[in-house]
């Protein structure tokens, strides 16, 4: 999804209803400025301060104005620039930690409305059904258009276990919709894994956090175990993930990594360049791994698939990244506030800045829904094949079938199958795509 220029994303922290997305927080004071100050302007601003408490109609507290001031001049600069008021603050520092307050989504502007980036996995969104690239036109009984992104996300909060209706369009609905989302205190667990089948994993990160690359190192150690063997293959799915720290994109990769350049940055000051770079050892081995991406994949989760795909470590399959290829630092002002302000670029290894273009997959596949041929028919036909036929030809090894074991395929692995293929499409193919991968190996193995 190309970043359009009538799109605003921002922070929805803490008790609001998403993850921040600034990759990094340090912790260091402002340094002085050695420009000279626009005293021109200045006197300017001051004069319009002394107009607004003489003449305004109503009285204004001296702090709102200076708020709303500073307020306005970051939001100016770009989208993900901002003031971090107490409130703003303390959620930011906790979203980064895992665990905070809301529905659990990510969401920016567009064209007026609220645009869902991304639902977080187990949250009060994802569950009610919520998508990437929803369109929240009414929260309740108020219209969204007109109102500020943090005016929307205002009406958003609430107390845990308080309902909200949202009214959503979505491309390829004829009409609007409601969905009604219970508020809930959201504890997001950034990784997840599973066994697909024997001998190909699959991992999920939903949002990087600061403790991500450790969860990262332990799922694939503990698939590990659990498969008894090395993998063959390894789905990493990155689909919907807003993004988060920037360690947490850089260690996830050099888990998969072992020598080169993950990312670097480039900024105005010394503070904002940095280059970050693998260390030894791919706890893979070597073994196919394919990456799914979405239009809800943005941020941290485009470092990751960018190193990934310049190395040719992975294959990137799914749809085209959401952009966001710039790096917010927090840089606080007191013990309780601060500002979140973009100080840099980043690039991926080859060199590319995925700053509203995103990134491309090396194979697109887009998400697809199937309908079962006939719900109320429990028991399956099985095609006819030669063998079925009355009167065939024998054949001359024997027609005795190839023995099986419950170990080998029951029932039970046969729905599997047919559920992966029918409820999560993208998935699927990617995991056919591990099988070809790993087959072309062995045959250039035997080949050498």
């Amino acid at each position: 999804m190309p970043l359009k220029k009538s799109l605003t994303t921002g922070v929805i922290s803490g008790v609001a209803i998403g993850l921040a997305v600034s990759f990094s927080i340090n912790a260091f004071a402002l340094k002085p400025s050695s420009q000279t100050l626009p005293l021109a302007q200045l006197k300017k601003f001051s004069e319009v301060y002394a107009r607004i408490k003489n003449d305004y109609v109503e009285e204004v507290d001296d702090k709102k104005l200076i708020t709303d001031a500073i307020s306005g001049m970051l939001s100016g600069l770009d989208p993900h620039s901002a003031y971090l008021d107490e409130e703003a603050f303390t959620e930011l520092r906790v979203g980064t930690s895992g665990e905070f307050g809301g529905l659990g989504i990510e969401v920016g502007m567009e064209n007026g409305f609220v645009k869902v980036i991304a639902p977080i996995d187990d949250t009060p969104a994802k569950k009610a059904g919520l998508k990437s690239g929803d369109l929240i036109i009414r929260l309740g009984d108020t219209s969204v258009k007109g109102l500020t992104l943090n005016d929307a996300v205002k009406i958003m909060r609430g107390k845990p276990g308080e309902p909200i209706d949202l009214l959503i369009t979505r491309e390829g609905k004829s009409k609007p919709f409601k969905i009604t989302i219970v508020r809930d205190v959201i504890k997001v667990k950034s990784v997840k894994k599973r066994i697909l089948e024997k001998d190909y994993g699959y991992l999920r990160i939903s949002s990087f956090q600061s403790k991500t690359t450790d969860n990262t190192k332990k799922a694939v150690e503990d698939l590990l175990k659990e498969n008894k063997a090395s993998l063959k293959g390894l789905v990493l799915d990155l689909r919907d993930n807003p993004g988060g720290v920037l360690n947490g994109a850089v260690g996830v990769s050099d888990v998969f990594l072992s020598e080169g350049n993950i990312v670097y940055t480039e900024g105005r000051v010394d503070d904002a360049l940095m280059r970050y770079n693998a260390t030894p050892d791919d706890l893979l081995e070597g073994a196919p791994l394919v990456v799914l991406v979405n239009q809800g994949s943005a941020s941290a989760s485009e470092i990751v698939a960018g190193a990934l795909q310049d190395h040719k470590r992975a294959l990137i399959i799914g749809t085209k990244t959401f952009g966001k290829g710039s790096v917010q630092t927090v840089l606080p002002l007191d013990e309780k506030t601060g500002v979140k302000l973009t100080t840099a670029r980043y690039f991926t290894p080859s060199g590319r800045s995925i700053q509203a273009k995103g990134i491309e997959p090396d194979i697109t596949v887009e998400e697809l829904e199937f309908k079962n041929k006939d719900e109320n028919t429990d028991d399956e036909i099985s095609p006819l094949s030669e063998a079925d036929l009355s009167g065939h030809i024998s054949n001359p090894n024997g027609e005795k079938k190839p023995e099986t074991t419950k170990e080998d395929i029951t029932e039970t692995d046969k729905k599997s199958e047919k559920k992966l293929v029918e409820t999560d499409f993208q998935l699927y193919e990617a995991l056919n795509l591990l099988k070809s991968m790993n087959l072309i190996q062995e045959m250039n193995l035997k080949k050498g």
